[in-house]
């Protein structure tokens, strides 16, 4: 269950840049999540529920979560498309020289706080 340390982790820099922009308190946190990233989403938002009472400066922020799209890039006929819906090989000339361009992040977007 690798979502702990990234709540975990998340919860940390959110910590870590309260005091450098006078932040008292955390409203909403939107995430952006790379649909091939791993991270089970209902796992992760049960492990910030749970940590985000344990943390006064979070106690009351909402965790918003936005999916981004898995996309790959062919290197043989210069195309990207649906990693999800075709995995490695090229849809379009059937190359597996293919890799993941968007898809596998996941990131702090935006933060409203007081």
């Amino acid at each position: 269950m690798h979502e702990l340390g990234i709540v975990l982790h998340v919860m940390k820099t959110l910590e870590d840049l309260a005091p450098e922009h006078n932040i008292t308190s955390i409203g909403s946190v939107t995430l952006e999540i790379g649909e091939v990233s791993g991270i089970m989403y209902e796992q992760f938002t049960d492990c910030w529920n749970y940590f985000r009472k344990r943390h006064p400066l979070l106690e009351k922020s909402e965790l918003k979560i936005e999916i981004l799209p898995a996309v790959t890039f062919c290197e043989d006929c210069r195309k990207t498309y649906e990693t999800v819906r075709y995995g490695r090989t090229c849809p379009y000339c059937g190359s597996g020289e293919t890799y993941l361009v968007t898809g596998n992040e996941c990131s702090i977007k935006e933060i409203e706080a007081e």
